[in-house]
Order: C-alpha cells, then structure tokens, then sequence
C-alpha cells in the first residue's frame, strides 16, 4: 500500500549556528558543523565556512545545496574578475555579488548568508544577507536557527575593537551556547580569523577544554 503523501514535496526544516565579527585588524568568522534533515543529522563535520577569495569568506545557513550553488558561483565570478584586473577583490564586491542572486532569486532560493574579510581600502568587514536578500554591514551578526537562543549573550558581551583573542573566545563561546540549546546546531565550533595575511583556521570540540576527549586510543588488547 503506497503513503498518502510525497516525501519529495514534503518540507524539511534545516538549521545551523553562524556569527561574524569585526575586531582590531579583521574579522572572526565561526560556525558549527551539523547539518540537519528535519531530526535527522546528514553531517556532522559540515565546514560551513565557505572560501571565495583567499581573504574573503562566506558563512551559509539555509539550505545547503541553494548555498553551495551561490558560493561557487560567486567564487568563480570573482576569481575571473581578479584574473582579470590583476586586483585582489574587496570584499564589498564579494557581498554584491551575493546580494544579487539572494535577491533575484529570493522565491527560489532559501540562503541565508554572511560575507567576511579583508581588504586594503576597509580592512576588516562583515556583510548580512538574511533570506531576501537586504545587504546590509553590520559590526558583528548571526544567523540560523541557534541565532534566536544567542540574541541576548552577543549583546551583553560584544565591544566593538575587540582584540584577537577576545573576539574568538567571544565567537566560541555564542556558538557554543548555540549548539547547547540548538537541536538543529550541534558538532565542532569552526572558527576562521581573517587578517591582511589571509585566514587562520582553529576547531574547538564540545568538552569543557574546548580539546578533543579523545587524546590517544588505548588498545583494545590487554598486555600480560
């Protein structure tokens, strides 16, 4: 006997924790890593933190193939237009071009993004392009569904010119609230810092270290 319903046509709903903010020589970008199929988990290793140029990152919420689609699109754009004028790209232009087709295809497409990094004429940026499209630049931004259980712990505990370090524990600490209450967010925090030298990447797990639990395996075969 065939259900009584399509599941091709049948809406899932997606989640995901990602913040950007602006310190005293760049940006910290972080996100988690789960990527949600309604209570299903497809990916628990998800790398959300997307590159476009070699100073300019993207974070996607939303859905991941709508997302992946635009930044590669976008990155492709840029990389042509660098090639091109033998400039590297800012990262205004970066967040244009996915204003452009967040906008145009806002029926089609369900993006929700955050455009960061670094140029020589602004320095450190940080654009939102909620689901709509609206471009508009912000000193620090989140989004996703972990986004609605952080609103109060980023106003309470964000300093615009924050120094390096400050601003990654701050960016670690509101995604890790986020994945605590978040059932859509869950995994590893990613964090991403962006300066005039490029990107550093760190990982911070769920434990109260912020370290990896498991440090070595010990063998399963006992020594006598």
């Amino acid at each position: 006997m065939l259900p009584d319903f399509d599941l091709t046509d049948t809406p899932v709903s997606t989640g995901t924790t990602i913040m950007a903010v602006e310190f005293d020589g760049g940006v910290v970008i972080g996100a988690d890593s789960r990527t949600s199929s309604g209570a299903y988990v497809a990916n628990r290793v998800t790398d959300k933190l997307t590159r476009i140029t070699d100073k300019v990152y993207c974070c996607r919420s939303g859905s991941a193939a709508d997302t992946q689609a635009i930044a590669d699109i976008v990155a492709y754009s840029l990389n042509y237009h660098e090639n091109q004028t033998n400039k590297e790209a800012l990262v205004f232009e970066a967040a244009s071009e996915f204003r452009n087709y967040c906008y145009s295809y806002r029926e089609s497409l369900l993006a929700g993004i955050i455009v960061a990094g670094w140029d020589e004429q602004r320095g450190g940026q940080v654009y939102s392009i909620p689901l709509g499209g609206m471009l508009t630049r912000e000193s620090c931004t989140i989004g996703g569904s972990g986004s609605s259980f952080i609103y109060g712990f980023v106003r309470e505990h964000y300093r615009p010119n924050m120094q390096l370090e400050e601003c990654v524990s701050f960016v670690k600490k509101a995604v890790q609230h986020a994945i605590y209450h978040d059932g859509s967010s869950g995994g590893v925090v990613r964090i991403g810092i962006i300066t005039k030298d490029g990107i550093e990447r760190r990982i911070f797990y769920n434990t109260e270290s912020g370290a990896s639990a498991v440090s070595s395996t010990p063998s399963f075969i006992s020594s006598e």
